[in-house]
């Protein structure tokens, strides 16, 4: 999980993944979607590759990548801890109870204005 979270700590790291997740690219095809060096990025995935994040192939003189996202299971899980899982919940909670509310007042006032029909 550490080698993970190191891999993932920086943006441009990030960025790979990002481009990853729809479909493998060409190491050149990565590269020419970055401001910075050939070779720097060329560091960034040999970080993702030796992290696992990624996994390559060679097809001719070109070096595909790929996402390898069952390596971000154990950092989801651990990650997990931290979220609340009551929030979703409460929030609906809440809306249920507003439209509940405003359902009620509704009836009220219809009831009300019907009752100042039928006196006039």
């Amino acid at each position: 999980m550490d080698d993970v979270a190191a891999a993932i700590a920086d943006p441009v790291r990030r960025e790979i993944l990002v481009m990853l997740r729809e479909r493998r690219l060409a190491a050149g095809e990565i590269a020419d979607r970055f401001a910075i060096s050939r070779p720097a990025v060329s560091r960034h995935l040999r970080v993702l590759r030796e992290s696992g994040l990624v996994r390559d192939t060679l097809a001719g003189r070109q070096r595909i990548y790929e996402l390898d996202a069952s390596r971000f299971t154990d950092l989801v899980a651990w990650l997990g801890q931290f979220a609340r899982s009551d929030g979703w919940q409460r929030r609906l909670d809440a809306l249920e109870t507003e439209v509940y509310r405003t359902r009620r007042e509704r009836r009220v006032r219809g009831s009300t204005d019907q009752r100042q029909e039928n006196t006039a």
